[in-house]
């Protein structure tokens, strides 16, 4: 066994294996895998191993795409078969909102090149003669559907990378891992110790006790998860070529053809959890007894579509373990916390995301950053709150409604509140029907009745008024937003300001009291992140960025070393903050505060500590909103009070309580970007708007990358549509992001953020377009169908910034 390496992947299942050969075909050929058994033990041996290509997210619909494009190309290349079956799938619809998804899927796959269409029932038929077609309202195929050996796959990932010179060793359980001082590893097993780089954890049913080695706590739990395949079928038997497979969601099971029977699986209501308080050791290729009771009505769900079902005897019954995160989700990427330590942890549909995942795995281990942005799955938006009752609580929600709609906007309500601020009871008591970010509950929306909740679906929502009345009320008067889940930083220090400076692309405040926007650029030239620097004191500077990236955040401040005696400190937890926004901001603020809020005294981009309503705190002349505004940030047992007495003197004008919702219309109104959606390390600078605030005449993190991005040509503009009002009027729809953009039947872009514009009367959506002009005419995909609109050549709120700078 070698004793050294560049990487050792720790877990021989599908998942490690891919990232291994992944990581020898971009190069890396001194890396190991380590074993505590055979390959595919675990979850991985016993797997359905369906494929399929799309996903409501269109970077796992790309990722997807590539593995099922891949099996064979591995087949191929390491001679080992990989078990590939592709008759083809139907999705079937028996709803309105699940033709909506699918068709929105269908309008993503003809942007992408990927092969995923509706067809007619008698089409369908004819495919699949098995198949009870009755209440179904739309059929979409996707002809490259399958299956794949479980087996197969695995072992033809694991020759491909020993090909290219990769060691694995079975029998081989890891029993340590311990960090050194210069970032790299010593990892200890029976057979010898191996000093690596990296340590890859993919470790499938044990991430949760390979991770505890490192001191890690990953918010895992297994599940019991069971299907059965029946015996042979006298139709499949007599047919010539092999059916393709059946998903039908809202019966909430899975089906397709299994040597001469059926393969049916099912995501129970009544789910099971298993090995609470850590997987067994020594569980390998094991199951667990049948329990065909619990996934009764599952099963006759797919009886009553395929009536076959119930006339073949059952074959077999596979019970066996699966291993999830709160949101179903995978926890991808290196630990902020730790040097050169990655995780690959908790994938559910392994064999349709294998090989996307170990490239993408690969890139960010060998280049420093994947090419898709992977922020959704970054294991960075989980944090220490994400507790164990947390993740129980979601993990029986997220499997009891693994097949149902997951719609925009939608939050679900499985194990919380998990974290709250002072003011949270208030905002109860006022009516807020609250959403989740980053573990806090914050006000999405204040509705006129306590115990109000969302409606889900693709269409507008009970929210959909509410929300504009809440617009029109910061526009023409004035509104309170609470924005404490902003992250909040302060880096002190006589080298506080060298320091940023080489951290952000912008030049830092010089003067105390200013203000300044700045990128934080990613290894590959893109936008990590965008912060407001304020220069609080000669020494002393306030950081506000993304609150849900502030993990995430974290591995790009720890790669400049803090200058002796100089300190930066996350302060999220212990500030709070609103914004008051609107044309009244002023006068009501004014009423609080001997401070004088003149544009004279107070120009917008500058800040002060003020006393407000006799609470100290730092009150910065920005606004996300567009409008004239502060943001004021106070301690946080001083944000009930302040809360308070905003709102008794807001009344007097007219004013109240704003949630997020309203904020993303009336950003959008003003076409500003926000992270995660339009500023993301997929797109460069020029292509945001951002580049003149990349100041290439002095270093900074990433400025190498920056550099060649910006020299480019921008490959995508970022743009703000007004979607015609008939179309909108006739679905009843907005944009919400992600929808597709063509213009004259040629795919040019996708929709990043979409809302109504309440106080502009138009439904907007903006979206990065290739090869078009103002006034261009286009069709965006609202659920699936085309809407036609027009590319803005400027926000149609105060295109000037009149307001913003009153």
């Amino acid at each position: 066994m070698r004793k050294t390496a560049q990487a050792v992947v720790i877990g021989g299942g599908v998942i490690g294996c891919s990232i291994l050969y992944h990581l020898t075909k971009l190069g890396w050929k001194d890396v190991v895998l380590l074993e505590r058994d055979e390959l595919t033990s675990g979850s991985t041996w016993h797997a359905a191993a369906n494929i399929h290509g799309l996903h409501d997210s269109t970077n796992i619909s790309r990722i997807q795409h590539y593995t099922m494009t891949l099996y064979n190309d591995l087949e191929a290349e390491t001679g080992q078969s990989c078990g590939v079956f592709q008759p083809g799938s139907l999705y079937l619809a028996q709803t309105d909102e699940r033709v909506h998804q699918l068709r929105l899927q269908a309008a993503k796959a003809r942007l992408y090149g990927m092969n995923f269409y509706e067809i007619s029932i008698e089409e369908a038929r004819e495919l699949n003669p098995m198949v009870n077609f009755e209440g179904i309202k739309c059929v979409m195929y996707e002809p490259d559907g399958g299956n794949v050996d479980p087996s197969g796959v695995t072992n033809a990932y694991a020759i491909g990378a020993r090909q290219r010179g990769a060691e694995i060793n079975r029998f081989t359980p890891v029993t340590a891992t311990q960090a050194q001082p210069d970032g790299s590893w010593i990892v200890k097993t029976p057979k010898g110790d191996i000093h690596t780089q990296w340590v890859v954890n993919a470790a499938g049913l044990w991430g949760r006790e390979v991770a505890a080695m490192a001191g890690l706590e990953l918010p895992l739990q297994p599940t019991e998860h069971q299907y059965f395949v029946t015996e042979s079928i006298q139709e499949i038997a007599a047919s010539d070529r092999r059916l393709p497979s059946v998903s039908d969601r809202d019966g909430e099971y899975y089906l397709r053809q299994e040597g001469q029977g059926l393969l049916v699986g099912a995501y129970e209501k009544d789910m099971k959890f298993w090995a609470e308080n850590g997987t067994p050791l020594d569980f390998a290729h094991d199951l667990f007894p049948d329990d065909l009771e619990r996934i009764e009505e599952n099963m006759m769900n797919a009886i009553e579509r395929v009536p076959a079902v119930a006339e073949a005897g059952i074959k077999r019954v596979i019970n066996g373990p699966m291993i999830w995160s709160p949101d179903a989700n995978v926890l991808f990427g290196p630990v902020p916390e730790l040097d050169n330590y990655f995780c690959c942890n908790g994938i559910i549909p392994g064999f349709s995301q294998s090989g996307g995942m170990g490239l993408m795995a690969a890139q960010w281990i060998v280049e420093g950053e994947t090419h898709y942005d992977m922020f959704a799955w970054d294991i960075a938006r989980f944090g220490d709150w994400t507790t164990k009752a947390f993740t129980m609580a979601r993990v029986q929600d997220s499997y009891g409604h693994r097949f149902a709609i997951h719609f925009p906007n939608e939050e679900r309500t499985a194990g919380r509140p998990a974290r709250v601020r002072p003011v949270y009871e208030i905002q109860k008591q006022m009516g807020a029907v609250f959403g989740l970010n980053v573990g806090w509950e914050h006000p999405l929306w204040f509705a006129n009745t306590t115990g109000t909740q969302d409606t889900n679906g693709f269409t507008r929502q009970n929210w959909w008024g509410p929300v504009g009345e809440e617009c029109n009320m910061l526009r023409d008067r004035a509104g309170i937003i609470d924005i404490s889940n902003f992250a909040k930083y302060v880096c002190k220090g006589a080298g506080a300001e060298d320091w940023l400076n080489k951290v952000f692309a912008n030049t830092m405040p010089t003067a105390v009291g200013r203000s300044c926007l700045t990128p934080l650029i990613g290894k590959r030239g893109g936008i990590a992140g965008d912060f407001t620097v304020t220069r609080v004191g000669h020494d002393e500077f306030w950081i506000i960025g993304s609150g849900m990236a502030e993990r995430y955040h974290k591995r790009f401040f720890r790669q400049v070393d803090l200058p002796d005696g100089t300190t930066f400190e996350s302060r999220t937890e212990a500030l709070c903050g609103f914004n008051v926004a609107g044309p009244k901001s002023r006068d009501i603020l004014q009423r609080l505060t001997n401070a004088s809020l003149s544009t004279d005294d107070f120009p917008f981009m500058h800040s002060k500590t003020i006393e407000l309503a006799g609470v100290e705190l730092l009150a910065l002349r920005v606004s996300f909103t567009g409008d004239l505004g502060w943001e004021l940030h106070c301690k946080a047992e001083d944000q009930k009070r302040l809360y308070t007495a905003l709102l008794e003197t807001g009344k007097e004008f007219g004013a109240g309580p704003v949630g997020s919702r309203a904020l993303m219309s009336l950003r959008i109104e003003k076409g500003y970007g926000s992270w995660s959606r339009e500023y993301s390390p997929e797109y460069w600078p020029q292509e945001v708007g951002l580049s003149r605030l990349c100041k290439l005449n002095k270093a900074f993190l990433n400025k190498d990358a920056a550099v060649e991005t910006i020299g480019r040509a921008a490959r995508d503009a970022l743009v703000l549509l007004h979607v015609d009002e008939a179309d909108v009027s006739a679905s009843n729809a907005d944009a919400s992001g992600g929808e597709p953009i063509f213009m004259n039947g040629k795919g040019i872009g996708r929709v990043t953020s979409g809302a109504y514009g309440y106080s502009v009367g138009k439904s907007l959506a903006l979206g990065f377009v290739k090869d078009v002009q103002a006034g261009d005419r286009v069709d965006v995909m609202i659920l699936g169908q085309p809407h036609k609109a027009t590319v803005l050549a400027e926000p149609p709120f105060d295109p000037k910034g009149t307001r913003l700078r009153a």
